[in-house]
């Protein structure tokens, strides 16, 4: 019973194992994530240190969480989209005619970079509306909305890079390599 117990806990080392080892997809893009990350990693440690350990919390903490937490989802995003990684409807894949594939494809692409575009927009006019600060530092709000925008434009722009690159590729191609993608991602 153990040592089946520990062939089973071998298998599960030796997959994550195989997972983290792969760092080819990482890029000098990716560096900012993961400083972000790391940075909202300390501070909830701290946070979670100082309301449960000390029982006396520092109140900057939660704001500068939440703040970390929305510029780790809009910088996290330029790698998601830069890598495909966006969620798509594998389905269509397999029961549609291959010649109608290529344009849904290069649709949706149109439509994400379209939607990005428009999100940094917005971005910039609620930035330049805003007035106000932080309110645990003496920052403007504002730089938050422009890294944002930074973030939108940044998706815009690589969202418009697979349209290209995708509308020069033959549909059979397009269609096998997102059926590849689906099977890597599970």
């Amino acid at each position: 019973m153990a040592s089946q117990e520990s062939d089973i806990v071998d298998q599960l080392v030796g997959e994550v194992e195989e997972i983290t080892d792969d760092i080819s997809d990482v890029s000098v893009l990716d560096i900012p994530v993961l400083v972000i990350f790391t940075t909202l990693f300390v501070i909830v440690a701290l946070q979670f240190f100082t309301r449960y350990v000390l029982n006396d919390s520092l109140g900057w903490t939660e704001e500068i969480a939440r703040y970390l937490l929305i510029m780790l989802a809009f910088i996290g995003g330029i790698s998601c989209v830069r890598n495909g990684k966006h969620i798509f409807l594998e389905f269509a894949y397999h029961y549609l005619p291959v010649k109608t594939i290529k344009p849904i494809v290069l649709c949706v692409e149109l439509i994400v970079t379209a939607f990005w575009t428009y999100a940094g927009f917005l971005g910039i006019e609620l930035a330049e509306r805003t007035k106000s600060n932080f309110v645990s530092i003496q920052l403007p709000k504002a730089y938050l909305y422009y890294v944002v925008v930074a973030g939108c434009f940044l998706m815009a722009v690589f969202a418009a890079k697979t349209m290209i690159r995708e509308f020069s590729k033959p549909a059979d191609i397009l269609v096998q390599e997102k059926l590849q993608q689906a099977i890597e991602g599970q």
